[in-house]
């Protein structure tokens, strides 16, 4: 799913306007009748008291168009004008007058108005600001979020949380409604995936207003969501006459004394990943390690016990993982600069091979073309430096992804592939894969991938989709807290066949009879 500006959300509405010979104020109304469709579902005309707070522009034209047919179906509800500039937009002044047709009067709040009484139990429906706000409310207005998000009531934002820039970063967190639920018009937006930012939308849907299909199809956008929908079209199917030649060989390297695990893990992952062969490549304490935790696999040593210092074998891996467990010692430093100075196989890099690379930035000219490099938060910052907002730290991963040619997997709640000037947020995993190891897991899993075909770009973003959905399925059984790295591998099998489940079809009143 293409996750559009606000430029572009804007440039729809024109052409569909445009090409439907119709006015704006439709389109409006078109929005608003979407917005009751859903309350009114849910709610089946309950007395619930819903206050409608709406500001002077498009956005609060759309809660007073939606005020109007709450009021026609006899809801309980009291409206609200933020009375923050003397503009008005044409759309919210016709849509006003109509409302006033059914004699309904809206509060017009200024800056020294008391604030209105809300309870626990009442609806608010936030319809402020929208996509167009492009600086920080005023502080009575600021005032005003703040009695909203404290009064504990259910908080329905129209499109976006009011507050929220829609592309860059907010410049103070106390002027943004805490969203217990955003209906967004068309396509979700990237701020509800960012780190500093998604925290104010507890959940998200989407509302299909009918902008015009041809424009959303054809204009490129420099982010996607990733879904099911999205990483079906990247599998591979197995080949009935394959074998374990036709799936590759992964290399696994990494590991050093009490790190072991973290190779065990990769290993593991890049073979219930599909990769034909797997074998580690370790320091000498790691060989009974490797080969009793996972007999499928083959090992190779290093000449030290207890850290690489001589990345040489005489195999033909299709790709290479590593940095796993590997430790940043001056001799590891040393053969992990060799390594990458000789090496001419596509790679993913995680973990200490990031942090020596942060270290020794002159070594990122060796990357071969479509690295994958994985860094959580702390390393990408010594990777690019630090950042003053989300939008920034993306801004300079996308600088750093064409620098180098390579793919960095931003990872977090959604994790974000960027290859260049593209981005792909990921929408599987929850909080429970916050554990040790799981960096590891995801690191063979983009081996696993790279090693039977996938493409990089594919690899990253159909690696990132199993991880979180494995993580997903794990976490039915497991609960947040007792989630390990290792359930996650162990449900990959699942994560796969869960791509081709169909979704249950909700059972008939005429099915129940007859059972």
């Amino acid at each position: 799913m293409k996750l559009y500006s606000a430029k572009q959300i804007y440039k729809a509405d024109q052409i569909s306007i445009k090409k439907e010979e119709i006015e704006s104020n439709e389109l409006m109304e078109r929005a608003a009748l979407q917005l009751f469709n859903w309350m009114h579902l849910r709610m089946q005309g309950a007395q619930v008291k819903i206050h409608l707070f709406c500001g002077i522009g498009n956005n609060g034209g759309d809660g007073i168009a939606l005020a109007r047919h709450l009021v026609d179906h006899g809801y309980n509800i009291e409206v609200y004008v933020v009375n923050y500039s003397e503009k008005r937009s044409k759309d919210f002044l016709i849509n006003l007058d109509r409302l006033k047709d059914r004699k309904v009067w809206p509060s017009f709040m200024n800056s020294d108005d008391q604030l209105p009484e809300i309870g626990r139990d009442d609806i608010i429906v936030d319809g402020i600001f929208g996509i167009g706000l492009n600086r920080t409310p005023d502080a009575w207005v600021a005032k005003v979020i703040q009695h909203l998000n404290s009064s504990q009531a259910f908080i329905l934002s129209i499109d976006i949380p009011s507050g929220l820039f829609t592309d860059q970063g907010p410049d103070d967190f106390d002027t943004i409604i805490q969203s217990n639920y955003v209906l967004s018009f068309q396509t979700p937006k990237l701020v509800f995936f960012l780190p500093e930012t998604g925290g104010f939308i507890e959940q998200w849907e989407v509302l299909d207003i009918g902008l015009d299909p041809e424009y959303l199809m054809q204009t490129e956008t420099e982010y996607e969501l990733i879904g099911k929908n999205e990483v079906l079209t990247l599998y591979k199917p197995r080949e009935k006459y394959g074998h374990k030649g036709t799936y590759g060989h992964s290399l696994i390297a990494g590991g050093s004394y009490g790190k072991m695990g973290s190779v065990c893990l990769s290993s593991k992952a890049a073979l219930y990943a599909g990769s034909g062969l797997v074998t580690s490549f370790v320091p000498k304490i790691g060989y009974s390690i490797l080969q009793t935790a996972l007999p499928e696999i083959m090992v190779m040593t290093d000449a030290s016990d207890n850290e690489l210092t001589d990345i040489k074998f005489d195999i033909e891996p299709r790709v290479v993982g590593i940095g796993m467990g590997m430790g940043t010692s001056d001799a590891t430093v040393k053969t992990f600069s060799e390594f990458l100075k000789h090496n001419k196989l596509p790679l993913v890099i995680d973990a200490d091979g990031l942090n020596i690379l942060s270290k020794n930035k002159e070594l990122l000219k060796y990357l071969p073309d479509n690295a994958i490099l994985t860094p959580h938060p702390k390393e990408l910052e010594r990777l690019i430096g630090s950042w003053k907002d989300d939008f920034e730290k993306l801004k300079k991963v996308k600088a750093f992804s064409k620098k180098y040619n390579c793919l960095v997997v931003v990872k977090g709640a959604h994790t974000i592939v960027v290859n260049k000037e593209k981005g792909y947020v990921n929408t599987t995993g929850n909080p429970g894969m916050a554990t040790a190891g799981t960096g590891d897991v995801l690191t063979g899993i983009l081996t696993g991938l790279l090693a039977q075909g996938y493409s990089a770009l594919d690899a990253a973003i159909f690696g990132v989709y199993l991880h979180g959905r494995s993580g997903d399925i794990a976490v039915e059984s497991t609960g947040f807290q007792s989630l390990t790295a290792s359930h996650v591998i162990e449900n990959l099998a699942n994560a796969y066949l869960d791509l081709f489940k169909m979704p249950e079809q909700p059972v008939t009143e005429e099915e129940n009879q007859s059972n």
